[in-house]
């Protein structure tokens, strides 16, 4: 094995080559540029990849037929790669590439692994996909059209030594500008910008608990606290604070990269048992505002349950079984419809619980007590697909 990193002064422009090949599993965890029009992904309509204890199963995106049943670890966390046609599959060696196939090739968990301790985030953003691990804080950066080319290596790619391994997350804007949290093994408290040279452009360690990120539109980029917000907007960080000042932590951010306005996820409550949560954060990136919104009546969610779809919406899979329609500008529920049976919380974040990914119009809302995937038009409320599997789906990843 080769690995190769770049000074840990920072990012710089040259990128280094590295080829890494390591032993598959037996065959049998934001949104990226679109490839190009000549690629080969430009073949490929969606496809929906689904973890299962010990596997991975690729759905065709229209007809939900089963395309591959790929074994793999006990659990695994999917994540698209933003190239249309590869997912990232967090496992004991690192991120492994599932090429999801194309009409004339069937799918296959590759023998490409990027190398990682304790893999974790994958951020796609303006080209560029970032792959963060936790056991060392070292971000591995490649174009993200570059997997469509590397059929039997890995693309080339550029990696940023951490300082103090903890759980964070990296990403790379257009213009080179590297932003990656700050914190080590005791904990997380801020966010460090720096230029393609390595030279610090900002920083802030007023962000406890700093969660995820997401990018709004003009590349503004959120960052999520215990006790509110970060963003970074042009070289300057600013501190939102959350309405419940003691604590009001936002973990993730669900985006549009056509919209300045976030919606993420919000707990309220430090010493509430399970994962379900009541009430959403909204924020505004050009205002540098943050209010709270209370779910409907009997409505909860996790972290995997908000997505953004049509009209730059918010749509949140909840405990009642019902995708509910938010508009975050207004912070107005707008509609309500029925796709899957009332559930319970998970006792663990891991454990197999009800999912969504949204494509275009199209929302893949997972039902684990069914081992069902269902198709949902967010244009009119139906359900226009159903499958069962033989096995129980976790987690969801989507190619497009």
């Amino acid at each position: 094995m080769r690995s190769f990193s770049l000074p840990r002064a920072g990012l710089v422009a040259l990128a280094i080559g590295a080829t890494v090949t390591l032993s598959a599993c037996a065959g049998g965890t934001g949104p990226g540029s679109a490839a190009p029009a000549s690629s080969p992904a430009t073949d490929t309509a969606t496809r929906v990849a689904l973890s299962y204890p010990s596997g991975i199963l690729v759905l065709d995106g229209q007809s939900l037929e089963t395309l591959g049943d790929l074994s793999s670890e006990e659990f695994t966390r999917l994540n698209s790669a933003g190239d249309g046609r590869h997912v990232m599959v967090t496992t004991s060696k690192g991120f492994q590439v599932l090429d999801a196939g194309t009409p004339a090739a069937d799918p296959e968990l590759t023998d490409l692994v990027f190398p990682a301790s304790k893999p974790g985030h994958v951020v796609t953003h303006g080209g560029t996909t970032v792959l963060y691990a936790d056991g060392t804080s070292d971000s591995t950066i490649f174009d993200t059209d570059a997997l469509l080319a590397s059929t039997d290596s890995l693309p080339e790619v550029r990696t940023v030594p951490g300082v103090e391994a903890h759980h964070g997350v990296s990403i790379v804007l257009e213009d080179g500008t590297f932003l990656t949290t700050v914190g080590n093994a005791d904990g997380r408290n801020g966010v460090v910008a720096k230029d393609a040279s390595g030279a610090t452009l900002a920083e802030s360690n007023d962000c406890p608990g700093v969660h995820g990120e997401g990018t709004a539109k003009d590349e503004v980029v959120v960052f999520g606290c215990e006790n509110g917000a970060l963003v970074y907007d042009e070289g300057t960080f600013t501190k939102l604070t959350a309405p419940d000042k003691t604590y009001g932590r936002m973990g993730n951010a669900y985006v549009s990269e056509n919209s300045a306005l976030i919606v993420g996820d919000y707990k309220d409550d430090r010493d509430a048992e399970g994962y379900l949560l009541h009430r959403l954060a909204l924020i505004d990136t050009a205002a540098k505002t943050q209010r709270v919104v209370d779910m409907p009546a009997g409505a909860e969610y996790t972290f995997r349950d908000v997505a953004r779809g049509p009209g730059d919406l918010a749509y949140v899979l909840a405990s009642d079984g019902a995708i509910h329609v938010l508009d975050p500008a207004t912070g107005e529920f707008t509609d309500a419809f029925p796709v899957i049976d009332a559930w319970e919380g998970p006792a663990e974040w891991q454990d197999a619980h009800p999912a969504i990914k949204v494509s275009g119009d199209l929302a893949y809302v997972t039902e684990p007590a069914k081992n069902a995937v269902h198709a949902v038009d967010l244009t009119t409320g139906q359900v226009v697909k159903s499958v069962t599997l033989e096995q129980t789906p976790n987690e969801i990843a989507l190619t497009k």
